[in-house]
């Protein structure tokens, strides 16, 4: 299954808006009506719809890091502190994970941009 990615609350929904102009399944937790959920409740939500979260937000890597050692699965998760890429940066090499990476490659996978 193709990578698909989801961004939470943290992103710019234009880093979303330039990889769908590359072709990359993306989505965002506004697209989704998904604004205002917890962390817990968006790792359910991308977990379900089996689709990768990119975030800016470090509580994701703790919370993942938690649900690995309870043996409760997530879809994965990238991120990157938002000061350090600029916006066409962060699409460049999400459009190359995209690309290069299926869904069964970021099982409880996190990636660091």
């Amino acid at each position: 299954m193709p990578l698909k990615i989801y961004t939470n609350e943290s992103v710019p929904v234009s880093i979303v808006a330039g990889l769908k102009r590359r072709g990359i399944d993306a989505s965002s937790a506004r697209d989704s009506g998904n604004l205002g959920l917890s962390d817990q409740e968006q790792l359910t939500y991308a977990y379900g719809k089996h689709v990768v979260i990119f975030s800016h937000d470090d509580d994701f890597l703790r919370l993942a890091h938690q649900w690995v050692q309870q043996n409760r699965p997530h879809s994965g998760i990238i991120y990157v502190h938002q000061e350090k890429l600029s916006l066409g940066e962060c699409i460049r090499r999400l459009e190359e994970i995209a690309l290069l990476y299926e869904h069964k490659d970021f099982l409880n996978h996190i990636e660091f941009l």
